[in-house]
C-alpha cells in the first residue's frame, strides 16, 4: 500500500501535506513530530514570552487540519535512520514506518559552542522551540540578570521578549556589531540603537572564555554575573539523517529544484536544506519561513506523482525590536546602489544587470513584496518605471498588462 512519511511537523511538513493533498487526496500520510505540539509559528516564541501570543494562536494551521487531510501524526518521536532500500524508517522506539515517498523537513538545531565551565551552569536554555520558550519563562523572575550569548536574530528576539521579564539582559558576540550577517555596520547600529534604547546592554567583538557558576568571564578581560543564560550563538541544519543513509550534505541537505535529494523517493525541504539562491546563484541553506513553505508544498507535489518546480529561493528576512522594523531580500552582487537615508528610515535597492538583486528597508516597509517579486522573478528594469518604484513600491510602475498578469486584474 503506498504511505506517505513527513519527518518533522513545522511550516514546510505543513505546506507538504497541502502539496500532496493537492494531487492526491486518498494515500495516508504519517508525520513524525519531535514536538508535542500541532504545527505552530516559531518566530512568535518571543512573543509568547510577553503574553502577547498564547499557543493557541501561535498555531499555524487551524484544528481538525491533520485530521481533515487524513494524516497521523506520531508526536514526541524521532527518527534514528532511515534504510533507502527497505524504504523505511526506522524510529527511537524501534518501530519501522514503510514508505513510497518520504519528505525529510528536520528543520535545524541550537549550535552550542563548548565552554568551560559550561555544566556548572544551572540555568541556561536555547531559543528555538516552543518547549524552549516556556522553560525561559517559568524561569524569568523581575530580579534575574540575563546573559544571552549570540547577537543575531534569535537572540536579539530573546532580549525583546524577555526585557519585560527580568532586571537587566546583556547580549555578547563575538562581531563587532549586532545581526552581522544580515545588517552593514550603518544598519546595525540603528538596531543596536534602538534595543538599548529598551535597557539591552551590548558586549560586542567579545566572548565567553570560561563559567564559573553563575558568571561569565570573557575574553576582554571583563566578568559577567547573570541568573540566566541564553545560549543564542545559531543553528545547524539537522542533515544527519541523510549523511547517514548516503545521500549528499554540505551545510544542508542538497536538493534540486524539485526538492529531490540525491537519494530515489527522498525529498528534504525547509531549514535543514541546501538550495540555489537566485540572487546570486550560489548553493546555499535559506532557513526562513517563506521559502520553508514553498519548498514543502513543491516536494508534496512531486512526492504524490505531480510537477512541480521551486527553483526562486533568496534570502530574506522580516524584523522588527520594540516598534522598529527592518526587512531584506536577495543580495548586494555590487552592482549600484540607490539609497535614501534620515532618521527615520534607510532604503537600499541593490541592482546589477539591469536586475534588483536585492533591498534593505528600515522604518518603511510597506509594500516591500513588490521588491521581493522583482528579486525572485528577476524582471528586466527596463521593463517598468523604476525610477517610480525607487520612490515608491507601487503597482502603478508596471505596464497595464504587467498589472494585469502580476496582481490579478488591477490597473
Amino acid at each position: 500500500m503506498k504511505q506517505y512519511v513527513i519527518l518533522g511537523n513545522g511550516v514546510a511538513a505543513a505546506h507538504c501535506i497541502e502539496g500532496i493533498r493537492s494531487v492526491d487526496k486518498a494515500t495516508p500520510i504519517t508525520v513524525v513530530s519531535a514536538e508535542n505540539h500541532p504545527v505552530y509559528c516559531r518566530p512568535l516564541i518571543s512573543y509568547y514570552l510577553e503574553d502577547k501570543a498564547d499557543p493557541a494562536r501561535m498555531n499555524y494551521r487551524p484544528e481538525g487540519f491533520y485530521r481533515e487531510n487524513g494524516c497521523t501524526v506520531l508526536y514526541g518521536k524521532t527518527a534514528k535512520a532511515i534504510d533507502p532500500a527497505q524504504k523505511t524508517v526506522i524510529l527511537d522506539d524501534g518501530e519501522s514506518l514503510p514508505y513510497t515517498a518520504l519528505c525529510v523537513a528536520t528543520g535545524s538545531s541550537p549550535f552550542v559552542p563548548p565552554a568551560e565551565g559550561l555544566d556548572s551552569v544551572e540555568q541556561k536554555f536555547t531559543f528555538l522551540t516552543l518547549d524552549d520558550a516556556a522553560a525561559l519563562k517559568r524561569a524569568a523572575k523581575k530580579q534575574c540578570h540575563a546573559l544571552i550569548v549570540g547577537a543575531g536574530l534569535i537572540g536579539l528576539k530573546c532580549a525583546e521578549g524577555l526585557r519585560p521579564l527580568v532586571w537587566d539582559i546583556t547580549v555578547c558576540d563575538l562581531a563587532n556589531r549586532v545581526l552581522s550577517s544580515i545588517l552593514d555596520n550603518d544598519c546595525a547600529s540603528r538596531i543596536q540603537a534602538q534595543l538599548e534604547q529598551h535597557g539591552v546592554r551590548f558586549l560586542l567583538g567579545d566572548t565567553v572564555q570560561r563559567y564559573e557558576k553563575n558568571t561569565a568571564f570573557m575574553k576582554s578581560g571583563k566578568t559577567v554575573a547573570f541568573d540566566l543564560l541564553v545560549l543564542a550563538v545559531g543553528v545547524r541544519a539537522n542533515t544527519a539523517l541523510v549523511k547517514a543513509c548516503g545521500g549528499k550534505t554540505e551545510r544542508g541537505i542538497l536538493v534540486d529544484e524539485r526538492m529531490q535529494t540525491s537519494l530515489p523517493d527522498i525529498y528534504a525541504a525547509g531549514d535543514c536544506t541546501q538550495g540555489t539562491d537566485a540572487s546570486t546563484g550560489q548553493q546555499r541553506v535559506l532557513a526562513i519561513l517563506p521559502n520553508a513553505a514553498l519548498q514543502g508544498r513543491c516536494a508534496g507535489i512531486n512526492m504524490a506523482g505531480g510537477n512541480a518546480v521551486f527553483d526562486n529561493a533568496i534570502p530574506m528576512n522580516a524584523i522588527g525590536f520594540f516598534g522598529l522594523h527592518a526587512l531584506s531580500a536577495g543580495s548586494d552582487c555590487g552592482g549600484e546602489t540607490y539609497e535614501e537615508n534620515d532618521e527615520k528610515h534607510l532604503k537600499r535597492l541593490y541592482c546589477k544587470d539591469n536586475r534588483l538583486t536585492g533591498f534593505m528597508l528600515i522604518g518603511d516597509t510597506a509594500r516591500a513584496g513588490i521588491y521581493t517579486s522583482l528579486i525572485r522573478e528577476k524582471t528586466p528594469l527596463d521593463s517598468l518605471d523604476f525610477e517610480r518604484l525607487k520612490q515608491t513600491p507601487t503597482t502603478t510602475a508596471f505596464s497595464k498588462q504587467e498589472r494585469r498578469h502580476k496582481f490579478g486584474g488591477a490597473v
